[in-house]
């Protein structure tokens, strides 16, 4: 499996839209060593948060398209809190749970279906169900990295009940929406290396 996520990582860009996604991915990396040192350090831990994904994207060998759109969505998502768009935007917050957690899911299908924890997806109601229930914890997951930053690091974090569970509604949407898309759409490319 390390072998694959490396040739994977290793494989130059081919497409517009492959050169597309590595420049954003260069761009949130160069973005967070900036922040690093000119930001307050929750401000560069909340854009830290982007490489992993950013990462893992190209790592698991995803169709350029949606390659890009996870990068875009995180660097949105984590940006957003940099910049306080949450507070500024009025229901901004639900959209970007949607967004993000619909296409962290169908990574995560991506990844469970490579790592063998689920069996070939197909065209079945599989990755329906898998999404869905893959946003809902990364949903739950989000919601108490915002409650332990509030509650020991910052009470500038925005956190109600009605918040968190609005939040969770939302990503659980989007999970669902990734997940039946996922289910008629490849999420990855056709000549990258088996993982």
């Amino acid at each position: 499996m390390i072998a694959a996520l490396y040739a994977n990582l290793r494989r130059p860009p081919r497409t517009p839209s492959e050169w597309a996604a590595d420049a954003v991915r260069a761009a949130a990396i160069v973005g967070f060593a900036v922040a690093a040192v000119t930001l307050p350090a929750t401000d560069a831990a909340v854009l830290s948060m982007t490489l992993p994904a950013v990462m893992l994207a190209r790592m698991l060998g995803l169709r350029a398209g949606f390659d890009l759109a996870t990068c875009l969505t995180v660097i949105v998502a984590a940006g957003s809190n940099v910049i306080d768009l949450y507070r500024a935007w009025t229901g901004w917050d639900l959209v970007v749970h949607a967004v993000c957690t619909g296409v962290l899911a169908a990574v995560a299908l991506v990844l469970l279906d490579d790592t063998g924890v689920i069996a070939r997806t197909g065209r079945s109601r599989t990755p329906i169900v898998v999404a869905t229930g893959a946003g809902l914890a990364l949903s739950a997951v989000w919601e108490m990295v915002e409650w332990f930053g509030y509650r020991f690091i910052t009470d500038s974090i925005f956190v109600t009940y009605d918040d968190t569970i609005g939040d969770m509604v939302a990503g659980g949407i989007g999970a669902l929406v990734a997940g039946i898309l996922a289910s008629r759409l490849p999420l990855t490319r056709g000549d990258r290396a088996a993982v």
